[in-house]
């Protein structure tokens, strides 16, 4: 039996000893891969320690078939950052009294934050047209930082795979933003 497979046996046994392996075996990554995308060394153990106790709690929706064990650590620890980072900026929005709002804005302004906001969308859908392995491999790129390398090993996969993955996925994304695929808007 490997470590992995040990370590989600003893997590679905709700054995302490589980979850201490897992994060004797992950923790410094998970905590690598929140410095990473937090930039603050704070932020980052916190996020380690939620995506933890989230894995503890939700050990038994581990799919092997989705990939590693090594992968949906990493997976977690990410969204979790991620959605950090979104809070952390949608409070700083927020922060800005509305007279200071109301002054600052203008109509050249609200129609460029519409135009901005319908490119977003428009990535996010065709982000939507890839493969999980494309999607995730992008989303490690240009959101988490990583270099194909890095990707090759979080993702556990050979580093040709990665290049392929990304080249693969990029056209896709040209192909749909440019128009040329058609896709149904939700």
């Amino acid at each position: 039996m490997s470590s992995d497979e040990r370590i989600l046996e003893l997590l679905g046994q709700a054995s302490p000893e589980g979850i201490e392996l897992l994060y004797d075996r992950y923790g410094a990554l998970a905590f690598t891969l929140a410095r990473r995308v937090l930039d603050d060394e704070a932020a980052a153990e916190d996020v380690v320690q939620e995506s933890f106790l989230s894995i503890w709690r939700r050990s038994a929706t581990f799919d092997p078939r989705r990939g590693s064990l090594r992968t949906w650590v990493c997976s977690i620890v990410r969204h979790r950052a991620l959605d950090r980072l979104r809070g952390r900026s949608g409070r700083a929005r927020h922060d800005l009294p509305l007279e200071l709002a109301v002054e600052h804005t203008s109509i050249s302004d609200t129609w460029d934050q519409v135009s901005e906001q319908l490119e977003r969308d428009a990535v996010r859908r065709a982000l939507g047209e890839l493969s999980p392995e494309q999607r995730q491999t992008l989303e490690l790129a240009y959101y988490g930082g990583y270099s194909q390398s890095d990707i090759s090993s979080l993702m556990a996969v050979p580093l040709g795979t990665v290049k392929g993955r990304t080249r693969l996925a990029l056209r896709r994304l040209r192909q749909v933003l440019e128009g040329r695929v058609a896709w149904e808007p939700t």
